[in-house]
């Protein structure tokens, strides 16, 4: 059986993981092994951080829409009730979207909202 040199694979496996290091500090570009486990949180932390912009993204559209509602005199919690309860099903990156591009509409919005919550 001839024999196998791996050289070859095993270089273009390492300069792989080198390459995704690119741009970290110290031994973790230039050392393969402390680039291999760099790595490998690297791409935990995306994997995780991906995930967790959800519920950023949300806690940023309740606060965007908290602060227009309450310049209509409106709590967050009390504006959503009234949707809900109204029967609008409008979500929060929308709701979002119009208090900071259309606060007209808005404001039309939480009007409407308050007229049927009186009826």
């Amino acid at each position: 059986m001839p024999r196998v040199k791996r050289g070859v694979t095993t270089h273009r496996r390492h300069k792989k993981i080198l390459a995704m290091t690119k741009g970290q500090t110290a031994s973790r570009h230039i050392l393969y092994r402390r680039a291999h486990e760099s790595m490998l949180h690297s791409l935990s932390y995306a994997y995780q951080h991906r995930r967790k912009r959800k519920g950023d993204m949300r806690k940023l559209w309740i606060l965007r829409v908290n602060a227009a509602s309450r310049a209509q005199g409106l709590k967050y919690g009390q504006f959503m009730n009234l949707l809900k309860r109204s029967g609008i099903g409008i979500n929060r990156k929308m709701l979002a979207e119009m208090a900071v591009r259309e606060p007209e509409a808005f404001r039309s919005l939480v009007n409407t909202v308050q007229e049927k919550a009186q009826d």
